[in-house]
């Protein structure tokens, strides 16, 4: 049996654009910001120390752009940089009291709008099975980068 991989590829990528359209939609319409914001909001809740290069890092985006997202968020009043105590050339994330309580009403939204689109679609062994098969995945890109640069050396 064979899978067609160019397939996959399109089915994956499409439907996680549709996914996040339609996530994003509604992150917005209830909260008033986009669900790229929530993720890094997610990043800075739930990583000590944050940095901006964290949130990149986190999120698969150059610091630049991951500079420009957190720039917004804190434009929004709900994170704000600190000095960052032992290294003078970056800053430290942290959420304001407002960004937590954003986080937290758009955490559940989220949750709903993935119950509607994930959780209703299928058996929850199905989506165990594909949730642990998108890790390896994912994981299997991160060990095929490191091992093509180490090659490359």
């Amino acid at each position: 049996m064979t899978t067609d991989l160019r397939a996959l590829f399109r089915d994956l990528v499409r439907m996680e654009t549709d996914l996040w359209n339609r996530v994003d939609s509604r992150i917005d319409a209830e909260h008033g910001f986009p669900l790229a914001w929530l993720e890094v909001m997610r990043v800075v809740s739930t990583t000590p120390d944050c940095r901006v290069l964290d949130v990149a890092e986190a999120l698969s985006i150059t610091v630049g752009g991951a500079s420009k997202v957190v720039d917004k968020v804190e434009g929004g009043g709900w994170c704000r940089r600190m000095p960052n105590p032992s290294d003078g050339r970056s800053q430290l994330l942290q959420l304001t009291a407002s960004g937590r309580q954003v986080l937290d009403a758009a955490n559940a939204t989220l949750g709903e709008v993935l119950e509607v689109y994930l959780g209703a679609a299928v058996p929850t062994p199905e989506l165990i099975r594909l949730s642990s098969t998108v890790g390896k995945l994912r994981r299997h890109l991160i060990t095929a980068d490191r091992a093509t640069a180490e090659a490359n050396r």
